[in-house]
């Protein structure tokens, strides 16, 4: 594989390796905010929201667009969607078979 697109793959998950980062992406999922309704959606000061805001805009990763005094964000390709929900199934599936074997676990301690 090219090692430039290795090098864009590992920035971009870089990115996103941040809790609130990914609390965001999930709000701009459901459309379009300002940074005043993403605050009061994830119950975030405004300035840590900003600041990974800034993360996600210079990853090209959100767009901020200026209307007036705001600037409304949105996500930059939809395929984000996409990878949050891969993420949450893989994430379940880990669970799964985590639950299983505590179950298997649980088993062989009753024998």
């Amino acid at each position: 594989m090219n090692e430039e697109l290795q090098q864009f793959k590992a920035d971009f998950f870089k990115a996103l390796a941040h809790p609130l980062r990914i609390r965001i992406l999930e709000v701009l999922a459901e459309g379009e905010k300002s940074v005043n309704e993403i605050q009061s959606l994830l119950h975030s000061e405004g300035s840590a929201v900003s600041q990974q805001l800034s993360v996600l805009k210079a990853k090209n990763i959100v767009t901020g667009t200026k209307i007036g005094n705001r600037v409304i964000y949105s996500l930059r390709d939809p395929m984000i969607i996409e990878l949050l929900q891969v993420a949450r199934q893989i994430f379940n599936n880990h669970l799964v078979d985590t639950i299983s074997m505590l179950d298997k676990f649980n088993e062989s301690e009753k024998e």
